[in-house]
């Protein structure tokens, strides 16, 4: 190979024959790592400047390079920029069209960096952009579940514990079930954000950069929040990479787990929801079929988010320092599961905000006998243990089931022939509202202690937890400085 040509390997002068070209296809991650093209003409942008800082190139020199990757930036906005089959990947890509733009002088940006450092960098770069649009995205889904909650009233239905009726709750207390444990996954993005923005660059293939690169101006120049501390984990750790996709998997849990009970609900054997035209799918043979398709889908994503974690834990097991090509295989699961976060998110919040409630279903499915602790509690306030009132109301139960009646149906000698106290007074206990009032604890399922819950959740939603995290940082970093 000519190792003076612009279209050669960056590597190819150690080498006289040219590689296999299946080899070459599957060494090659041009396929995957393109979407990189922005933050690597960033980070490009970023080495000149500091190449120039270091005495290393001209002024001159650093504002043609500069001018080239901005023509660079520009094609790859426009769309017009021309791969050649000898890219091996985005970052051989940018340099072979910058040493065409700006001719030898586009072979000095490579001075005193690597691809270890580079590809780090960038995957960094980008994950950090992406993890804001990602916050953008859940956010929706949790305002859909406050806007339901707000539209929920004084609706209640049951609540189950094994899929088998319960208690009572309100209907805002259940979509705001849900609310929660997307805000945990909203915090670990925001905890995983000031990890994820530390910068590799300057620790070239292992052991540092060969020239006096000023790292922490760099890192603060590209938006990092640090330089990494050792050049060796710089170039190895995918730490951060494993981090997201757990948190991906675990939001992508919950959707599943929401999506589940969305389909359950919206089943005519539950009918408690309805899901518009516009958000289902029909049969190609059963006419009469409206299918909640979408939710299905959400519900699938989790075990394909579940993969892309498991495939790069995999990868990672048993490395040796520093960099091995097996490390090429994060890109992919971390883009898999970003695109299937941002394809899936958009689509259910405006799905979850379209469901359509019927109240009267809801509230058909609260029995008297649904109040069972409620009666339980009642006759321990009227001096009865616990664990007696228990098996007394517990006989009252199997009573009505053997009558084929409701608990609350029962004539009050049948009542008093289990126990004296279950009398008028203890009937009066069977009513849903009286059981929601009693709930009323912080995080109860009470009206009073849903309402300060949902002002709770509003609350929460008024602040972008990245945002303010990775200020944090940079505030706790400056005063310690």
């Amino acid at each position: 190979m000519d190792e003076t040509s612009a279209s050669s390997p960056l590597w190819a002068g150690r080498f006289e024959q040219p590689m296999d070209a299946a080899a070459w296809t599957l060494n090659a991650s041009l396929h995957v790592d393109r979407r990189l093209a922005l933050a690597d003409v960033r980070v490009n942008r970023a080495w000149a400047e500091a190449l120039e800082e270091a005495g290393v190139l001209s002024a001159a020199e650093r504002a043609a390079l500069v001018a080239g990757l901005e023509l660079l930036e520009q094609e790859f906005r426009s769309g017009v920029f021309v791969f050649q089959p000898t890219d091996e990947d985005i970052h051989t890509a940018v340099e072979r069209r910058l040493r065409e733009l700006v001719g030898p002088l586009g072979g000095k940006i490579a001075t005193g960096r690597s691809r270890n450092d580079l590809v780090a960098t960038d995957a960094r770069l980008w994950l950090m952009e992406q993890l804001c649009h990602l916050e953008t995205a859940l956010i929706e889904v949790q305002k859909a579940l406050v806007e339901q909650a707000e539209a929920s009233a004084d609706l209640y239905l049951p609540g189950y514990t094994h899929l088998q009726r319960a208690q009572p709750i309100l209907l805002a207390h259940w979509w705001l079930a849900y609310f929660w444990p997307l805000e945990r996954d909203r915090q670990r993005l925001g905890d995983l954000y000031p990890r994820v923005a530390v910068m590799p660059m300057g620790a070239a293939a292992l052991a540092g950069s060969g020239f006096p690169i000023d790292r922490e101006h760099l890192a603060q120049r590209l938006g990092f929040l640090a330089a990494a501390p050792n050049s060796l984990d710089a170039v190895a750790d995918r730490d951060f990479a494993a981090e997201f996709l757990f948190v991906a998997a675990m939001l992508g849990i919950h959707l599943s787990q929401l999506a589940e009970m969305v389909i359950l609900f919206c089943s005519q054997e539950f009918g408690f929801l309805e899901i518009p035209d516009a958000f289902a799918t029909g049969s190609s043979l059963m006419p009469q079929k409206k299918n909640p398709d979408l939710f299905e889908l959400t519900r699938a994503k989790a075990g394909t988010l579940l993969g892309h974690l498991t495939a790069l834990m995999t990868v990672l097991k048993g490395l040796p320092l520093a960099y091995n090509k097996d490390l090429q295989e994060d890109k992919a699961q971390v883009f898999g599961a970003m695109d299937t976060l941002l394809g899936v998110l958009p689509v259910l919040a405006a799905a979850l905000r379209a469901l359509r409630v019927k109240p009267e279903r809801l509230q058909a499915a609260v029995s008297a006998e649904l109040m069972a602790t409620d009666l339980a509690d009642y006759l321990v306030e009227q001096g009865l243990p616990f664990r007696e009132a228990h098996a007394v109301v517990g006989q009252a139960v199997r009573l009505a089931l053997a009558r084929g009646r409701s608990l609350d149906t029962l004539d009050r000698e049948a009542l008093q022939a289990i126990h004296p106290l279950l009398d008028e007074h203890a009937l009066a206990i069977l009513e849903p509202r009286h059981s929601l009032a009693r709930r009323n604890l912080s995080g109860g399922s009470g009206p009073l202690a849903v309402s300060a819950q949902l002002r709770a959740a509003q609350a929460v939603l008024a602040r972008r937890v990245i945002l303010d995290r990775s200020e944090n940082v940079r505030d706790e970093r400056t005063s310690g400085s």
